[in-house]
């Protein structure tokens, strides 16, 4: 026995999840990071992502 084991992988689409998130979201502080990580699924670079949701770059890369 060589001891591997296989793991499933599911893929999913990602914005989807994100936009149902953000439609059922009440929570002030996680829409803003759902907001910011959908910008960055987008391609916006971290700055940017954060400077859209009224952050500085630094909380954005932490």
């Amino acid at each position: 026995m060589s001891g591997a084991r296989r793991k499933e992988t599911v893929l999913t689409n990602v914005s989807d999840d994100l936009d149902r998130l953000l439609a059922e979201s009440t929570d002030e502080k996680l829409t803003e990071r759902l907001v910011f990580l959908k910008r960055v699924y987008k391609g916006a670079t971290l700055e940017d992502a954060a400077d859209d949701v009224g952050r500085s770059s630094a909380t954005g890369t932490r």
